[in-house]
């Protein structure tokens, strides 16, 4: 059977230091799935210009953010890295015309490690992080998820790391706790009844079909990681939500998984 494909949304930094429901789910998550041989984590926060492959032996942990609480910054996910993977990888999208680069030196930035150091605590697992291009547009994406799709028969879990919703600009107008504004439920509706029909084609034109969708995503960043395993997951593949959770009243936390 091939590993399914994740979309995960991340949220903040200091999700790590939390016990609330989006970290329970995370913990959780990895309890359902078969044990991946390695990690493909694209991340809303490693962009470029044409895709990038992280390709150290051992990652660093990016601590890509200011003004958290001080024991955030004492945290390492000390997964290995897998060179030859990336390797791989990298040859898998030439051969797709898909121009792209090796970064030998490349970390995890907190959109993989947080998510991974709840899921997988014990850092066992190889972990390859990929860039997203915010210059490209979404079929570019579904494309690179597309052409890593045969990883999925090695054992490889490819998760695509962002935000189902992500207007910071209206960010702070609402209590964590608030009630999800109509806004931004509307759109978190509408992509995961999209995913759960195989709306793919809807997805990929999200920026004209969805409601709000320029409201709910005005940067492309936290969206984009969503066509990666949208696209390896093959085309009209079915998704579910695995999890939905609206946190201060406009971000959603919601996870979608193709395959599982």
């Amino acid at each position: 059977m091939p590993m399914p494909t994740l979309f995960i949304s991340h949220g903040s930094p200091d999700l790590i230091l939390q016990n609330n429901s989006d970290v329970r789910f995370l913990q959780e998550i990895a309890r359902s799935l078969p044990r991946p041989e390695a990690i493909i984590c694209v991340s809303a926060h490693w962009d470029s210009r044409k895709p990038a492959i992280s390709g150290p032996d051992r990652p660093q942990t990016i601590h890509d953010f200011y003004g958290f609480q001080a024991e955030l910054y004492d945290l390492r996910y000390s997964c290995p890295g897998e060179p030859g993977l990336a390797r791989e990888i990298s040859e898998i999208l030439s051969e797709a015309d898909l121009d792209c680069t090796v970064s030998p030196q490349r970390g995890l930035d907190h959109g993989a490690w947080v998510p991974l150091m709840l899921m997988y605590p014990d850092a066992e697992i190889p972990v390859i992080q990929l860039s997203i291009q915010t210059g490209s547009d979404t079929r570019h994406h579904h494309r690179i998820g597309q052409a890593l799709a045969p990883l999925r028969d090695k054992g490889v879990l490819i998760i695509g790391s962002g935000g189902a919703t992500h207007n910071l600009r209206e960010f702070g107008r609402y209590a964590m706790d608030a009630p999800p504004v109509a806004y931004a439920q509307a759109f978190d509706d509408w992509l995961a009844v999209s995913i759960e029909k195989g709306a793919g084609e809807d997805i990929l034109d999200y920026r004209t079909l969805a409601p709000e969708a320029r409201r709910n995503h005005p940067s492309e960043d936290h969206f984009l990681p969503i066509f990666a395993p949208l696209g390896a997951a093959g085309k009209g593949a079915k998704g579910s939500r695995i999890h939905r959770n609206i946190t201060y009243g406009i971000l959603s936390m919601a996870a979608f998984a193709w395959g599982l």
